[in-house]
């Protein structure tokens, strides 16, 4: 086994060419036992290694190094050695040995949580999965520590960069869920409860063949989350595993108190809207008695909070006391309407494209169509399942993607396929 010198030597070297970076590369997996046991002496030949010219040996020697307990004195040093080193390391390099440079990244997400400043980390992870990802339609695992730190930091925008993405390609369902989980998480603290709703939906909807913590979490926050938004308890669609339909019903119980206060300001809301489906005017004590409010000033103070969030579209006369209820003012036609319009329809052009696509692979998948032969005399062909677990999860986050009832409505992400929805919701209840 060569010394620790030598094989920072070939590093320095062998760097010119493909055939170069190869043969390092197996060089460099022939060594990591040593590197391991000489973790303890590999920061001084880290200074010596450019990372953005040499980063295949930069990235052995620094995941050697964090294999090993960091000191406090030391966790300083290395966090700025892999800042350094993910903003300028070779995206090339990093995919030829992209589980050590995931377990890097854990360990730096790990170091800064353990020091509080989550928000030191967010930035770094950020351009960690950009260079990671072969496409933005790939959740690679460091999507969701990069969402954790989001939210420890109580930094929710920043956790739309990515979530804002559409996903495609999952590669383990553990990633899905807790992205889903987080995601939702940050789309309530940013009261986007719609979006909040898809994310957890699809925590709780997706193939599961025994129920997991995450989904139990996702579910006690759907359904608040639920009963905010639509007032109303949501059922499950068919294409639920049947782990979550036989099981999640009974977890119902927890300490979410900042969104149970939310419920039950929003039943007032709702109480508010429905009234507007039946009345033209109504009094601001008849609105307090029918939205069990305390007294017309309540009603009052309420109603004009909802006008100015543009919840309802109403008009009060504060000397008779009445509210006229009136219709939505948008006509649809003006330039930014019409831009927004445009940016939808060009959305779900691209969207059917990619659904057709994936249609298609499926099809000629050699598995998919040897499991159809073997299985024909027992299964009726349109409700026989033999999408392989990958392909399943992929066609079934292009179907999720869209509004959490599994409908298009304004939700530009999405486009279905009624028959491909028809043929999965019949697969996936085959799985069970």
């Amino acid at each position: 086994m060569e010394s620790v010198e030598v094989l920072v030597a070939h590093i320095q070297g062998l760097f010119r060419s493909s055939d170069e970076v190869s043969q390092l590369h197996s060089l460099l997996k022939q060594s990591e036992d040593a590197l391991r046991s000489h973790a303890d002496r590999l920061v001084p030949f880290l200074s010596q290694i450019d990372p953005s010219i040499h980063t295949l040996g930069y990235l052995f020697l620094l995941e050697a190094y964090s294999s090993e307990s960091i000191s406090r004195e030391e966790t300083s040093g290395f966090l700025l050695s892999v800042v350094e080193f993910i903003n300028s390391c070779s995206t090339e390099q990093i995919r030829l040995a992209p589980e050590k440079f995931i377990s890097v990244c854990k360990i730096f997400k790990d170091q800064v949580m353990q020091l509080g400043v989550p928000m030191q980390g967010i930035a770094p992870m950020r351009m960690a999965i950009r260079k990671l990802q072969t496409s933005t339609e790939q959740l690679t695992t460091l999507h969701s520590d990069y969402l954790l730190l989001c939210l420890l930091a109580k930094c929710y925008k920043a956790g739309l960069s990515i979530l804002d993405d559409d996903i495609f390609e999952v590669d383990h369902l553990r990633d899905h869920f807790l992205y889903c989980y987080y995601g939702g998480m940050i789309n309530i603290g940013l009261k986007r409860f719609e979006k909040a709703l898809e994310c957890l939906h699809n925590a709780v909807t997706a193939p599961m063949t025994t129920l997991n913590a995450i989904a139990v979490e996702a579910y006690k926050k759907y359904i608040l989350v639920s009963l905010i938004l639509n007032g109303q308890v949501p059922s499950f669609p068919k294409y639920t595993s049947s782990a979550a339909l036989r099981n999640l019903k009974s977890y119902t119980q927890d300490s979410n108190l900042g969104l149970v206060k939310q419920v039950l300001s929003s039943l007032y809301k709702h109480n508010i809207q429905r009234l507007t489906q039946t009345y033209l005017t109504l009094s601001l004590q008849d609105i307090a008695n029918v939205a069990q409010l305390n007294s017309p000033k309540e009603a009052e103070m309420r109603v004009l909070q909802m006008i100015q969030d543009g919840e309802i579209f109403a008009t009060i006369n504060q000397k008779d006391g009445m509210v006229s209820f009136h219709e939505d003012p948008e006509q649809y036609k003006t330039c930014g309407m019409t831009e927004h319009i445009d940016f939808s329809i060009q959305r779900l052009m691209v969207l059917s494209k990619k659904l057709s696509s994936l249609d298609e692979h499926l099809s000629c998948d050699p598995t998919y169509l040897s499991k159809i032969g073997k299985e024909r005399q027992r299964f009726d062909f349109d409700e026989f399942d033999s999408v392989p677990h990958k392909f399943m999860q992929r066609a079934y986050l292009f179907i999720r993607k869209g509004s959490p009832n599994g409908v298009v409505r304004h939700c530009p992400q999405t486009i279905l396929s009624s028959s491909i929805m028809i043929v999965l919701e019949k697969r996936v209840t085959m799985r069970r």
